[in-house]
């Protein structure tokens, strides 16, 4: 399993219904939500990958099933792994598309100009 297709439908869903155009891309093992493009968002195997404010990371660190993300070996500041049971109910998926969106519009594109 690359990554949880089931999780990646119901991103997929609540994106749509907030109405905000987004592009999928298959990169580090998993799925990410491109949006402006900007990685927002993304399923890695069972987890939600998740970009936010670097300015809220330490008081969202704590909450159900979050958790640095490490993909590097190194925590990288504004990535949270959020683990199934941070994300097992709607509403908890989405508190986190939300603090995702909620950042998009500040973060930094690397897309090569």
């Amino acid at each position: 399993m690359a990554y949880d297709e089931q999780l990646a439908d119901r991103l997929r869903t609540m994106i749509r219904q907030k109405n905000t155009p987004f592009v999928e891309k298959k990169m580090m093992g998993g799925l990410c939500i491109m949006i402006d493009d900007k990685m927002c968002v993304g399923v890695v195997k069972d987890q939600l990958m998740a970009r936010i404010d670097p300015d809220v990371y330490e008081d969202v660190l704590n909450q159900r099933g979050s958790r640095e993300m490490d993909f590097t070996g190194r925590p990288m500041k504004g990535f949270l792994f959020i683990q199934p049971e941070g994300i097992d109910m709607d509403d908890d998926l989405e508190y986190w598309v939300d603090l995702c969106l909620e950042y998009n519009p500040k973060a930094k594109s690397s897309k090569k100009k």
